[in-house]
């Protein structure tokens, strides 16, 4: 593990506060927990490798996804019951990710999360946002909602993503949620299950918890500011932007995923 990963200096926690308020806001903006910008950030200006930077992210979503769900809630745009019904599942989900996480090698880590920036891409070109869309449940829905959250877990203990990325699409498309109910839906839906991500990846010492705290703290800042703005824009060219910033990430995360495969070796 390379040695600046522990450097607790005025560099390493102005590096942490610059991911959290980018973070923050995109969190905000996007009703995502902020994995796939923590995660990449973290290995690209931080040095930690793959899977300490998905442990760490997840630890870090736990503060961004509360505030961003009191700002949507105060908005009347969280569905409770479906985050509930998301949330069962994805506690028992988060568990099952922790254990892969401490099992897969760093290499094939980064390739399933290059894998999984372009899955979700590719999704929200899909995803046409309404604000007048409704979600109602049924027996059916609901433990469709719970198989949602299992799945879900399972992606945040494995790569570090709060889930927001994988059940604000499926809300939308799959059980006709607008774009607003299902961001703050999803932030709800993120805070049991990073909790029990976090708890599992502590007990795998694959969290750096200084990290994660520096970064959640900062990004509480920026969540409010994030939310409103959702609010304020057309939800196509939210999804455009997020795209565009995605791309870019994409490339760099690609680009060390065919170096650590020619050199397979822990960071």
């Amino acid at each position: 593990m390379i040695d600046a990963l522990r450097s607790r200096g005025p560099r390493a926690l102005l590096t942490y506060a610059a991911i959290g308020l980018l973070t923050g806001f995109l969190s905000g903006l996007f009703g995502v927990g902020g994995g796939t910008v923590i995660v990449p950030l973290l290995v690209m200006l931080a040095a930690f490798g793959q899977r300490l930077a998905s442990g760490t992210s997840s630890a870090a979503i736990m503060p961004i996804a509360a505030v961003g769900v009191i700002t949507y809630a105060v908005h009347g745009d969280v569905d409770w019951i479906a985050a509930l019904l998301l949330a069962a599942g994805a506690v028992v989900g988060a568990q099952l990710g922790t254990r892969l996480l401490n099992r897969l090698s760093e290499p094939l880590l980064r390739w399933i999360f290059v894998g999984f920036l372009i899955v979700v891409m590719v999704s929200l070109f899909f995803v046409i946002p309404s604000r007048d869309a409704e979600l109602h449940l049924t027996f059916w829905s609901g433990a469709a909602l719970v198989l949602t959250g299992l799945v879900t877990g399972v992606m945040s203990g494995l790569i570090g993503v709060g889930g927001g990325i994988v059940v604000v699409p499926v809300l939308i498309l799959l059980f006709g949620a607008s774009d607003l109910i299902a961001k703050g839906t999803s932030l709800l839906m993120m805070i049991p299950t990073t909790i029990s991500g976090t708890i599992g990846n502590i007990r795998h010492k694959n969290v750096d918890l200084v990290a994660g705290l520096g970064i959640g703290v900062a990004a509480c800042i920026t969540t409010p500011l994030g939310a409103l703005t959702a609010g304020a824009i057309d939800p196509q060219l939210a999804n455009i932007l997020f795209v565009v910033f995605l791309t870019l990430i994409l490339v760099q995360m690609t680009q060390r995923a065919i170096r650590a495969s020619r050199k397979p070796k822990d960071d």
